[in-house]
């Protein structure tokens, strides 16, 4: 197989996903030891586990005013919606596009556009499917508001879902931040909601797929 096929399939995987693969390797001998038939259930649960943490690098488009998908996955709602109270965005309503993440998607989450983290703030709340509106508000969540270099700030929030259980954010606040750089990471199924600075406008539909770091998502007028 060549270089660049192997690539294809192979894909770096995130730190975070290390432990998660040899506990599933683990199991997997203990299965094979006890019936060769689960044994191979095993292994292709590690494989997906191990496709799960996948950080492939991306090529980020190097457009003026430009923002880019915060995470992979297909947009799930495009309207007006008042950001979260931590974000500290005040209380008018901002445009938000939300992308679900399913078990499928690769799971580390990007900065839309460029700028200053002002605020990281966590949520404690429910684990409902992430795909519903209300899990904007009532779901276990992390926001960081950025502010971008000509005063404007916008928002991001990972929401967790059915299935996840642990958010992570390793940005902090005061941190320069670049379009398309890494900033966190959701264990499995889960939803990013962006809410777009003024005078922003989205590029995208409802149904559409998003790649993290590499989708326009809306221009900076």
């Amino acid at each position: 197989m060549s270089v660049s096929m192997l690539s294809t399939f192979v894909k770096p995987m995130h730190p975070e996903g290390h432990k998660f693969v040899s506990i599933f390797a683990a199991i997997t001998l203990v299965l094979f030891l006890l019936w060769e038939p689960l044994g191979w259930t095993g292994v292709g649960l590690t494989v997906w586990v191990y496709y799960f943490f996948r950080d492939p690098e991306r090529v980020v488009p190097n457009d003026n005013g430009i923002m880019v998908s915060p995470a992979d996955g297909i947009v799930s709602l495009l309207e007006p919606a008042v950001p979260p109270m931590e974000l500290e965005l005040g209380s008018e309503p901002m445009t938000r596009v939300s992308v679900f993440m399913s078990v499928f998607n690769c799971h580390v989450n990007r900065i839309p556009a460029a700028g200053r983290i002002t605020t990281v703030a966590y949520h404690h709340g429910k684990f409902l499917n992430a795909s519903l509106d209300k899990a904007s508000e009532q779901n276990e969540r992390n926001g960081i508001t950025i502010e971008l270099s000509d005063g404007r700030q916008y928002g991001v929030v990972q929401i967790a879902g059915l299935i996840a259980r642990r958010i992570m954010c390793w940005s902090e606040e005061g941190s320069d931040m670049q379009r398309g750089e890494r900033f966190g990471l959701i264990r499995f199924g889960s939803r990013l909601d962006i809410y777009l600075p003024s005078g922003a406008e989205p590029t995208v539909q409802i149904g559409q797929t998003m790649i993290a770091g590499e989708t326009i998502i809306a221009r900076l007028n």
